[in-house]
């Protein structure tokens, strides 16, 4: 099984890739087309440069491997995508073959996070209408971070049984540190996943946003309601 994983950032991502990267029956792939991407755009970044000369800036040699041999002969293959990352131009066929989750959280959530890390996102940075896009094309199975976090076992059995995966409870601890698959820019980005061993529990209250922020939080609200109401429905 290829699972093409789509979010924004700031989105329980790669917790969940760490998650599935720790099973013994998956290879995991974080954010194939992100190298790609930053070539095409000449968006700043943090750590561009890097990225692109660490990563394959290519997205035809992307898209290839993304539907070829699973790294490490394992039988299924994790992707942790990003759906801004695929710009007008790049290849979508690879994912014809790929099952699709969405992952999805509230957007007041993803902005206040997402600021911390880089100032002044736009709504095409957050994802939320390109996840759409993509839903719309592919279909797939919807699952919300704050669900996931709330009660991780089940979200996750529930998840594995709508892809008609077993679940594994290695998915569910991990240990502190790296992983050999993360990208380079895991060193801005993944403090605190690096330093998790597991979920991080249950959100409070949405975070206050200011002005800006809230002119944001109008124009991704609708593309996230629209998704919240094809999500997986966590029994609890």
């Amino acid at each position: 099984m290829r699972l093409a994983v789509w979010s924004g950032p700031r989105n329980l991502s790669t917790a969940m890739m760490y998650a599935f990267g720790n099973r013994r029956d998956f290879a995991a792939w974080d954010e194939p087309f992100y190298a790609p991407y930053l070539q095409a755009t000449g968006i700043d970044h943090p750590m561009r440069d890097r990225i692109i000369e660490a990563h394959e800036p290519s997205p035809l040699v992307v898209a290839a491997r993304c539907i070829g041999p699973i790294p490490g002969q394992k039988p299924h293959f994790y992707m942790k995508h990003m759906p801004h990352h695929m710009i007008d131009g790049f290849p979508m066929h690879w994912a014809e073959s790929c099952h699709h989750v969405h992952l999805i959280r509230h957007p007041a959530r993803v902005i206040a996070s997402y600021s911390v890390k880089r100032e002044n996102p736009t709504l095409e940075d957050l994802g939320f209408q390109q996840q759409t896009a993509i839903y719309d094309r592919f279909g797939g199975i919807v699952i919300d971070s704050h669900d996931i976090r709330a009660n991780p076992e089940r979200a996750l059995i529930m998840l594995c049984a709508a892809l008609g995966l077993p679940f594994d409870a290695d998915m569910l601890a991990w240990r502190a540190g790296p992983r050999t698959f993360d990208g380079v820019w895991a060193e801005h980005w993944y403090g605190a996943v690096r330093q998790s061993t597991g979920f991080a529990g249950d959100e409070g209250p949405l975070p206050e946003l200011d002005a800006d922020a809230k002119g944001l939080l109008a124009a991704a609200l609708p593309h996230y309601d629209a998704m919240a109401a094809r999500k997986l429905r966590i029994d609890t």
